[in-house]
């Protein structure tokens, strides 16, 4: 859903707003830097997918993740409805780039199947983010194998944005993602930067990069988003909440 098309919210209506957090087991960065962001009188609940098969040091690997992740998302979903949630939002990303656009919109939907709730993914939040910014070429950073990596330049690509370059710093395995280091995200999101670089975006909700990007982007007078924090802004404009946050970049400052 595009930022801008959800119902206006009266304050009484968004008291009490109640968002389903789903993510892979392995993940550790995204309630770090999402919990801090919860809006006065709503609150995060969290739905956490098994995940037996962590590696991702392989094309093989990353289709095996990949596998587990469809298969016990369900069960996840099932857990966390239980609160009655009034939104679910992925904290999860690669798999809502796999097919490009169309194949983000099938993952929506089966989310919507499966909760009867509708959802924001990593893909459409940071769409939506580069789209707020007004950016065309686009650099972009990821934690994963060019496998992975192959499928974001392909869903920018079908959104319209050029691709001036990509990093991705093929992690190991899902829960060696959140230890890379802020020296290394930095290094990498200069790697894809030049004069000609509209915006930077970082994929992979598990690379912990909130507060990397909000200070390179000061430094480089660029937007640099993180996806945590796209997906959040995402989450909270299609449900109508307004909310300016600094300290965390100008995508939830400004827009």
């Amino acid at each position: 859903m595009p930022v801008g098309t959800g119902a206006v919210i009266t304050p009484q209506e968004k008291k009490g707003k109640k968002f389903a957090l789903v993510l892979p087991s392995t993940n550790t960065s995204v309630e770090r830097e999402l919990h801090d962001l919860r809006p006065q009188d709503c609150s995060w609940h969290t739905g956490r997918i098994m995940i037996e098969a962590p590696a991702l040091d392989s094309a093989d690997a990353f289709g095996a993740f990949r596998e587990g992740l469809n298969a016990s998302m369900p069960s996840a979903l099932e857990i966390v409805m239980t609160c009655d949630p009034d939104y679910i939002v992925m904290g999860m990303s690669a798999e809502t780039f796999w097919g490009g656009v169309a194949g983000n919109a099938e993952f929506e939907q089966r989310v919507r199947n499966l909760t009867g709730r509708d959802v924001t993914t990593g893909a459409t939040a940071a769409g939506e983010a580069l789209k707020a910014f007004g950016a065309k070429r686009i650099g972009i950073v990821t934690p994963y194998q060019p496998v992975g990596d192959e499928q974001v330049v392909a869903y920018f690509t079908e959104l319209g944005f050029e691709v001036a370059g990509i990093t991705g710093l093929c992690s190991q395995s899902a829960t060696s993602i959140a230890t890379e280091s802020p020296e290394k995200l930095r290094e990498a999101f200069l790697s894809v930067d030049g004069d000609d670089v509209d915006a930077l975006i970082q994929c992979g909700t598990n690379l912990e990069c909130a507060a990397t990007a909000a200070e390179l982007e000061k430094e480089l007078g660029k937007p640099v988003i993180a996806i945590n924090i796209a997906t959040a802004w995402h989450a909270f404009r299609v449900n109508g909440i307004a909310d300016k946050v600094s300290g965390y970049g100008r995508l939830l400052e400004e827009h």
